[in-house]
């Protein structure tokens, strides 16, 4: 096993900077996540530990080793794509063992690491299989079997579960984690879902347009976001952010209006705008009690999501959703009253985006 270390690392396509100085330090053993969407440098970041993207500025090290010049076949990583690439004439203990077979590991030693792997994740009766013979999640199986084998020190993941269902994604999202726990490698893994990422990360790193925006535990990009972006980008669904004024202790944006304590008063103190960030799921249907503001909206949209309903509020400032138990049967066109608690606010610059604490 091995840390991974960006160094003030960037990357360039002419004049293009897909990368711009990303300084990062993944832990030995650690399950992390880069997340961000199209664009944003998540893969080339990926593609930079393997080997693939050459590095234009900073250093990259792989435990105590500075990797810049070092080929792929050197670097002792393993890497899972989102196309599965098997070989369709080869078997499925075949496809284990190519890899092995090319660096002339020893016959005993090729049976016993794929005989190992397919343990590992339920494959033992599938060997003798082609890959036309397997269902998509098989298939995934393989590919991170063909990983395994390498017993690499850095698992490197880029997207692998985009191609399956929905049922088949959640299921092999754990059969990782399980993996993962079970093998305690340092596994990097690139995804544009935050879901996968909130559900699967030691740590995630957010990134958007070549900057790495935040790096820290689901909670913690969760409950403190740094930013606008990160705020918007991690929770599902997304958090509500409109643009308020600011009048003392109250904050209004169109027909919503909030009362701040005196600690987010003084970290408003000299702004006139702000803006307001609050996630669908902390307003609560009901009257506010103390330490909460009062919203009354009229529900033009309600989702049934089996135990929640998404009630969509159409308002001057823009949507505003609602994520609430679907035991309140809120019918179309009803208008409720929601408490949204003061401890749930966010407040961001409305220039810069930064959090204001």
């Amino acid at each position: 096993m091995a840390t991974v270390t960006f160094d003030g690392v960037s990357k360039r396509y002419g004049e293009v900077l897909a990368v711009e100085d990303l300084s990062l330090e993944i832990a030995d053993g650690e399950f992390m996540v880069l997340v961000g969407p199209s664009g944003c440098g998540k893969t080339t970041s990926l593609r930079m530990i393997a080997g693939l993207e050459d590095i234009s500025d900073g250093t990259l090290r792989i435990g105590d080793k500075v990797v810049n010049d070092i080929a792929p076949k050197d670097r002792d990583i393993a890497m899972v794509f989102q196309s599965y690439a098997l070989y369709p004439h080869m078997t499925v203990r075949e496809n284990l063992a190519f890899g092995l077979k090319l660096r002339k590991i020893d016959k005993g030693e090729i049976e016993r690491r794929v005989n190992e792997a397919a343990a590992i994740l339920d494959l033992t009766k599938l060997l003798s299989r082609k890959p036309k013979e397997l269902s998509g999640g098989q298939r995934q199986r393989v590919a991170l079997g063909r990983a395994i084998v390498r017993e690499p020190e850095v698992f490197l993941m880029d997207e692998p579960l985009s191609n399956l269902d929905a049922q088949l994604r959640v299921q092999t999202r754990a059969e990782i984690l399980r993996l993962h726990a079970r093998l305690k490698t340092t596994v990097v893994y690139v995804t544009h879902d935050q879901v996968e990422a909130m559900t699967m990360g030691t740590r995630i790193a957010v990134m958007s347009e070549g900057r790495l925006q935040q790096v820290g535990t689901p909670q913690e990009l969760y409950d403190l976001p740094v930013n606008r972006f990160v705020a918007g980008f991690i929770g599902s669904p997304a958090m509500n952010l409109l643009e308020a004024t600011v009048d003392g202790r109250r904050v209004q944006s169109g027909e919503i209006t909030i009362e701040i304590d005196d600690a987010r008063a003084t970290a408003l103190k000299g702004r006139t705008t702000v803006t307001l960030g609050f996630r669908p799921e902390h307003l609560e249907l009901g009257p506010a009690g103390t330490g909460a503001s009062q919203l009354e909206l009229t529900a033009d949209v309600v989702e049934y999501l089996g135990a929640q309903e998404l009630l969509h509020f159409s308002t001057s400032s823009g949507d505003i959703l609602a994520l609430v138990g679907s035991e309140h049967k809120t019918p179309r066109g009803a208008t409720v009253k929601l408490a949204l608690a003061h401890s749930k606010l966010h407040l961001f610059d409305s220039a810069t985006g930064a959090a204001l604490r």
